[in-house]
């Protein structure tokens, strides 16, 4: 079986790195990448044909390509070299992109969304959106403490003590969790909320003081271990207590978060209004429209008296740590596909995996979400899962 590995204009990440390479080399892959397409994640073509691959242009990579990995929507008019009933594997942004998925039907494209990747415990090692969320809450601050003109830790000094940074973190998901921790070592005082009563116990396992409205604790988990969102009445209570809070902090990390929907409004103008100058906000759901009320459509802004960093991409901050991690979850996610035997794709339609990332086969929509249906023509209804975090 042949790997293609294609180079995306959109993102600095690759779907492969030397690492990976090697061990789908190893499970029977020939592996060609585009040329270029690791040079932002500080791979070279020269390394990459060191661990084994071959490199070209996207037309030689995909010449016969069993499997194509992508960190983006490849482009349409790219569709055409594919081969017939090539799977396509990455972050396709099925929400947004809708219209490609009868593109992918049309060319003969069994296409794969990785984002979709059900939260379960097999899953683990293929999920893509946490392992990257990891990286996003670590690089929201650090860029955070880059914006902010004062001290992280507590700094004792003959001429007086230097008080420790404020952190807030809305959202204790994958990316809130790693925010949360990597501000305590940074030496912030650290504080955080969720609405799922399961995030106290971790929030406060990493050193954090747990904010939240007793009113909304209860109905806020929803299934799978994501959050869903809350009534309106849960909602203002929860905002009440935040607004109180975020009086006192120096920098606050956004992470809500619900698949095929815009972000939900976390905080308020108002809010921010009332923040201390100088504070600095990381929204780190900049892509889906943002947390923050009244934001602006740029990366930095000023907001009443606080900096907003409203990265569109915060990984482009780490395309190689971030590719590496991604290219971990691929490699495990096509070794599933794979008869290791005979040393090819054998995909098996009826895992669980399999079928909640598949959007289509044979030429079919088949992902129930959006609007497929592969064993008969009765409309399928569309489910909508509800999260906090990316």
């Amino acid at each position: 079986m042949k790997i293609a590995v294609l180079a995306s204009s959109r993102d600095p990440r690759v779907g492969a790195s030397p690492e990976s390479v090697k061990k789908l080399l190893a499970l029977g892959a020939d592996v060609a990448i585009e040329s270029g397409a690791g040079v932002a994640a500080g791979f070279s073509d020269a390394v990459y044909q060191e661990a084994g691959a071959e490199t070209g242009s996207a037309k030689d990579v995909l010449n016969g390509a069993d499997a194509v990995f992508v960190t983006a929507p490849p482009e349409k008019a790219q569709l055409k070299q594919f081969a017939s009933g090539a799977k396509l594997i990455g972050l396709l942004n099925p929400w947004d992109e809708q219209e490609s998925l009868s593109d992918y039907a049309t060319a003969g494209i069994d296409a794969f969304a990785m984002e979709l990747l059900p939260r379960i415990t097999r899953a683990q090692s293929m999920d893509v959106l946490s392992s990257q969320a990891n990286l996003a809450g670590y690089k929201a601050v650090v860029d955070a403490a880059a914006a902010y003109d004062r001290a992280f830790p507590m700094m004792m000094t003959a001429a007086g003590t230097v008080p420790p940074a404020k952190v807030f973190v809305m959202g204790a998901g994958v990316a809130g969790l790693q925010a949360i921790a990597t501000a305590k070592r940074l030496g912030a005082v650290v504080s955080a909320t969720d609405v799922r009563a399961a995030a106290k116990e971790q929030v406060e396992s990493l050193g954090g003081s747990f904010i939240f409205a007793k009113e909304a604790m209860e109905e806020g988990e929803g299934t799978g271990g994501y959050a869903k969102e809350l009534t309106p009445e849960q909602r203002q209570k929860q905002q009440e207590l935040v607004a109180e809070h975020l009086k006192k902090m120096d920098i606050v990390i956004t992470t809500a978060l619900i698949p095929g929907r815009p972000a939900p409004k976390t905080l308020t103008r108002e809010m921010v209004e009332a923040m201390k100058a100088g504070s600095v906000i990381v929204d780190l759901a900049a892509p889906r429209g943002g947390n923050v009320e009244g934001g602006e459509d740029a990366e930095t802004y000023t907001l009443g008296p606080a900096t907003v960093l409203a990265p569109k991409n915060i990984l482009a901050g780490l395309p190689g740590e971030a590719s590496n991690l991604y290219a971990r979850n691929l490699f495990n996610f096509v070794t599933l596909l794979t008869d290791k035997e005979e040393k090819r794709l054998a995909v098996d339609w009826d895992d669980d995996i399999v079928k909640g990332v598949a959007l289509t086969r044979d030429g079919q929509i088949i992902h129930e979400q959006f609007g497929g249906n592969a064993l008969d023509d009765t409309p399928a209804e569309v489910e909508i899962v509800e999260s906090e975090e990316s």
